[in-house]
């Protein structure tokens, strides 16, 4: 299994990246998606998650109305769209693959890629 993110960067506040992880060696289309993301001297939280049916999205608090998150089961692909970036949304990112819904909470699986640097100045 090997996720491999990409489309980080430096921008500034109020700018948008949006970013990619390609999935290979793993059932990409029946399984569901999410990003996580780690500030430095934080734990690693939850940014958003997609089932595999494309009809279901969950996103935290923190980034909702900003992130979007979406996928393509043909491309083995999935994206983060973010808008209205914040400093604090200064973080490495990391996608993850194939992990559960517990109590409506999304618990990730093993297969992490191996993350993207996302900086926002303010």
């Amino acid at each position: 299994v090997q996720l491999v993110e990409s489309g980080g960067g430096s921008v500034q506040a109020g700018g948008s990246l949006t970013l990619s992880c390609t999935v290979s060696g793993f059932p990409f289309s029946t399984n569901t998606m999410a990003w996580f993301r780690q500030a430095a001297g934080k734990e690693r939280e939850f940014v958003a998650s997609i089932l595999w049916s494309v009809v279901g999205s969950e996103y935290s608090e923190s980034v909702k109305g900003r992130f979007t998150i979406s996928r393509d089961n043909a491309k083995r692909t999935v994206y983060l769209q973010m808008n209205s970036l914040k400093p604090e949304d200064t973080a490495i990112y990391y996608c993850n693959a194939g992990g559960s819904y517990t109590s409506d909470f999304y618990s990730p699986s093993e297969y992490w890629g191996p993350g993207t640097q996302v900086t926002v100045s303010s």
